[in-house]
């Protein structure tokens, strides 16, 4: 079997090589005035960008985005028929983040690497259908999921097998999908984002840990710094009363304990 990595590297020289041959357009057009189809939809979207910014912390040759124009035909101007997915990834590329949108001519032929689109009543058979096809056919994205933010169990995925071809991800018995891009599971998580309670569509590393957003790391680093103190604070009172024990003890013996100078053995 042929590595996806392999057919992913090919596709990429042969976009380069097209681009190269053919003149892209320049008026292009990075903002339809189209409007994100919930508030939650805007949380969801900005868990995935957010946590696997975190995630990939350690690595500076990244770009992730969403609800972002990705411009791929040399021969098209506007494409009203196609809108920028809601979450998309790409490895190995240059991670400044001042993009209008992202062109496949101006990013060396590069695609992206991992989509998710959140599904809602309108746009639900686009993405599970032309838009699907056109990851499958045209970008040959290795991971595409969808999920709607409203039905906790629409979590679906697609990974590209050797003959560029999607075929379904199998859930594990906890429903998760593994991203194998990212190395990252793909999976619901219950809680409170942005003040709002919901099933979210959350990355969790290899060992099932959920990957966290800035500011619950932040929180969390605040609360085992919280219980590092706390420890110590319980260790040193535990000092204390020994210490005291100590002291009543050696009274009953008829000593001074201000009047001795103690082996650090003795207890």
């Amino acid at each position: 079997m042929i590595p996806v990595e392999s057919i992913g590297e090919q596709i990429n020289r042969e976009a380069k090589l097209f681009f190269e041959e053919h003149k892209p357009p320049t008026d292009l057009i990075f903002d339809d005035g189209a409007e994100i189809e919930s508030n939650r939809h805007r949380i969801a979207m900005n868990v995935l960008i957010r946590s696997v910014e975190q995630g990939l912390a350690n690595r500076n040759d990244f770009f992730v985005c969403g609800n972002m124009f990705i411009y791929y035909s040399a021969k098209q101007i506007r494409n009203q028929d196609f809108r920028g997915p809601d979450f998309f990834a790409v490895l190995g590329v240059d991670s400044n983040p001042s993009r209008q949108g992202w062109v496949v001519w101006e990013e060396n032929g590069r695609y992206p690497d991992v989509i998710v689109e959140l599904l809602s009543p309108s746009t639900a058979n686009q993405d599970t259908g032309k838009k699907k096809d056109i990851y499958e056919q045209v970008f040959r994205t290795p991971d595409y999921f969808v999920f709607d933010p409203f039905e906790p169990n629409s979590l679906q995925g697609w990974r590209l097998d050797a003959t560029l071809r999607y075929q379904p991800l199998v859930p594990d018995e906890r429903g998760w999908l593994w991203c194998e891009t990212l190395g990252f599971w793909l999976g619901t998580w219950e809680g409170i984002v942005d003040r709002e309670t919901a099933t979210w569509v959350r990355f969790f590393d290899e060992s099932g840990n959920l990957v966290l957003l800035p500011e619950e790391a932040v929180q969390q680093q605040a609360e085992a710094a919280q219980q590092q103190a706390e420890a110590a604070q319980q260790q040193a009172e535990q000092e204390r009363q020994r210490a005291s024990r100590l002291e009543a003890r050696l009274r009953e013996l008829g000593e001074d304990p201000n009047d001795l100078t103690l082996n650090p053995n003795h207890s």
